[in-house]
């Protein structure tokens, strides 16, 4: 397990809105990167330029590295890029280290590092809370299970992109307390988008709305990126997903019935993006449910009420 941070060569799997600034973070900061892309070659040929190298398979990728950082969509995705054909077990060498940075299931993530471990390799989860433009800041913050080993090695690469960490305790821990965060912010934008649209169909403009909100005991950073939204009309304000929201409250939900807990309030804000993602609004970020919601019941946020 042993390793010095500073020698240890970062691999990057995933390099969309939040992964490009995280990887450029760690190569600005003097981390060897290689590189691995999906369907967008901008990142990559952006970070390539910067000093990074890219790898076409993520066991190609594997045999450069010794941490990888895996920012993609989810369990499935995560699962495929270790286990499938050109995976990472098939290029890894002993002790290294897979950062999971999706947010996953956690059953799934407990599972994959038991695997991981009887290959001689090491699973970590580290979700991550923030924005694009905090990733290319480095001020994104991590909820990190691991062993402590394994924590100690990866910390000074989490460094580079991250403003907060916190070691929540083993593998899987970080998931588990994404979910409950993300549960929290999909919920929060639930609550807005009701709220701005009774505000509208009763008289109570978004702007009469943020005049007593901004600035009290309910306003709060995801407020405001949402707000930025209603107000602003900018659509990259909060870049994620409907369908990526859905996936996160389905992955909640899913975890509150392995563990017998009741969570109506968590299948209501699930159904508020179901309803949503069926109806082909999934390619939409996140602040734009209120107008999915607001369209439901015959008004329109857009302009000055």
């Amino acid at each position: 397990m042993k390793m010095s941070a500073a020698r240890e060569s970062i691999g990057f799997i995933g390099v969309g809105f939040m992964g490009q600034g995280m990887a450029a973070n760690l190569v600005a900061k003097g981390f060897p990167l290689t590189v691995m892309g999906h369907r967008n070659r901008k990142p990559v040929e952006e970070l390539v330029a910067a000093g990074a190298v890219e790898a076409r398979t993520p066991a190609d990728l594997a045999r450069r590295s010794s941490i990888i950082f895996l920012c993609v969509t989810g369990s499935a995705q995560v699962e495929e890029v270790l286990k499938g054909e050109n995976g990472i077990v098939a290029g890894a060498r002993p002790g290294t280290v897979v950062v999971d940075c999706s947010t996953s299931d956690p059953t799934v993530t407990v599972r994959l590092a038991a695997e991981l471990e009887e290959a001689g390799l090491h699973l970590a989860d580290a979700p991550l809370g923030g924005t694009p433009a905090q990733a290319a800041l480095g001020q994104l913050s991590a909820m990190i299970g691991a062993s402590p080993e394994v924590f100690a090695r990866i910390r000074p690469a989490c460094e580079a992109w991250a403003q907060k960490i916190v070691h929540l305790g083993p593998v899987g821990d970080g998931h588990k307390m994404k979910l409950i965060n993300n549960f929290l912010s999909m919920g929060y934008a639930a609550i807005y988008a009701e709220a701005l649209t009774l505000g509208q169909k009763i008289g109570i403009t978004p702007q009469t709305f943020d005049s007593v909100i901004r600035g009290s005991r309910m306003d709060c950073g995801f407020y405001q990126t949402f707000m930025q939204y209603v107000l602003e009309r900018d659509r990259d304000a909060h870049k994620f997903t409907l369908v990526n929201a859905l996936k996160d409250v389905r992955y909640l939900e899913g975890v509150a019935n392995a563990a017998g807990v009741a969570n109506p309030i968590g299948n209501a804000v699930k159904n508020s993006y179901a309803t949503a993602v069926a109806s082909g609004r999934g390619g939409d970020y996140v602040p734009m449910i209120s107008d999915w919601i607001a369209g439901l019941n015959g008004v329109s946020l857009a302009g000055k009420g």
